[in-house]
């Protein structure tokens, strides 16, 4: 017996070091400032993805797949200089075409819910998928983060990119118009990753694009110990389906209210909710795109993720459904609260909310909104 068990030890560690060379791909050292492409799959109709690497000057690597608009991998030195990949997801094509939530999509039409998948413009009725119980959630069952994207990337002197386009017809998901929709993706040399989103319709048309990326500064654990600072003085009251009541309630004094940094596990329990945890819009005291609107410093790795953004909300989510059932990159199971997710947007179901910002793209108008995470370490 201890013959046949020794037999197998190279064999083991054979296999232990494939997967540790595979866990660990991400780490190989490219060449700066350079943007390469290879395959990442096949789709359930044979059509082909590819995936995306952008390597900036300053040690920050970004992968893309045009399969969704997914963000991959997200490697950001930490401290001492030592990269760690900060986002969810998976290692594989296989694991994004599983059911999974939203992992480092780009989100659409219309980014968060719709009630009972209703909406009217102009005196016109249209009917959406209700697949978030009674509510229409990011898009419905076939949205933009279940769509192969056409990409082409670029690089400047100090940039490397994707612009990943899309046409969305008219009734696609139940939406009115023929949407044109382009998401440029631009990590830069100073560490500044750029979501430039831009749409025209020829009907009027809900648009919300955002990005969902699910955000662990550490790379593994769950987030409770980051630090977390929203520059917004209200955030809009829900319902027991997530919906706005259409109050926009001051966050002083409640569990809600980040507009002094602190941790995120200090008031989560508070919270309320099921599951308990942060899944709420904050309306942002600033639309403008050079003011800060959210910080997160994580303590033990030094790593700060700052967002500006001209949107007037964000969504700070922190993975409350998460429940351990998904294994991620590097066999890592996404237990409740493994990472946070922070969604510029138009409020939730604006489209039936007549005091909100408006959200409708009309013929003849351009959608254009920018959202900047920078990343840094001290």
């Amino acid at each position: 017996m201890k013959k046949n068990l020794y037999s197998q030890i190279p064999i083991l560690l054979i296999g232990l070091l494939i997967f540790s060379v595979a866990c660990n791909q991400r780490e190989v050292a490219q060449v700066p400032g350079t943007v390469s492409k290879k395959a990442f799959g096949k789709l359930p109709d044979s059509s082909l993805a590819d995936i995306y690497t952008l390597i900036n000057h300053s040690g920050i690597t970004l992968k893309v797949t045009n399969y969704g608009g997914r963000i991959t991998a997200i490697m950001v030195p930490d401290k001492n200089g030592k990269p760690e990949d900060i986002v969810l997801g998976f290692d594989t094509l296989s694991g994004y075409l599983a059911a999974n939530p939203y992992f480092g999509a780009i989100v659409g039409r219309y980014g968060n819910r719709i009630a009972k998948g209703k909406f009217e413009i102009d005196g016109n009725k249209y009917i959406l998928a209700q697949n978030n119980g009674i509510n229409h959630l990011h898009g419905g069952i076939q949205g933009f983060d279940k769509v192969l994207w056409k990409a082409e990337d670029f690089k400047t002197e100090k940039s490397v990119g994707v612009k990943l386009s899309y046409l969305s017809r008219n009734g696609e998901e139940g939406y009115p118009g023929n949407l044109n929709a382009i998401v440029t993706y631009t990590l830069t040399d100073d560490n500044q990753l750029i979501f430039d989103y831009s749409a025209t319709s020829d009907k009027s048309t809900p648009i919300n694009l955002t990005q969902h990326s699910y955000f662990n500064l550490t790379g593994k654990g769950d987030i409770k110990s980051h630090e977390v600072m929203i520059s917004a003085s209200k955030y809009t009251v829900v319902d027991s389906t997530l919906i706005p009541t259409g109050e926009l309630r001051n966050v002083k004094a409640t569990p809600f209210d980040f507009t002094t940094a602190k941790t995120i596990g200090k008031d989560l329990l508070a919270t309320g909710g099921n599951p308990v945890g942060y899944d709420h819009n904050y309306v942002l005291d600033s639309k403008r795109i050079k003011d800060l609107a959210v910080r997160v410093v994580e303590p033990l790795s030094g790593r700060i993720m700052e967002v500006y953004t001209d949107q007037p909300g964000v969504q700070f989510y922190t993975g409350n459904f998460l429940d351990g059932s998904i294994t991620g990159k590097c066999a890592i199971k996404y237990n409740q609260y493994s990472g946070f997710c922070l969604e510029t947007q138009h409020f939730p179901d604006s489209p039936n909310q007549p005091t909100f910002p408006s959200s409708i793209l009309k013929p003849g108008e351009t959608y254009h909104t920018t959202t900047i995470y920078k990343f840094s370490a001290k």
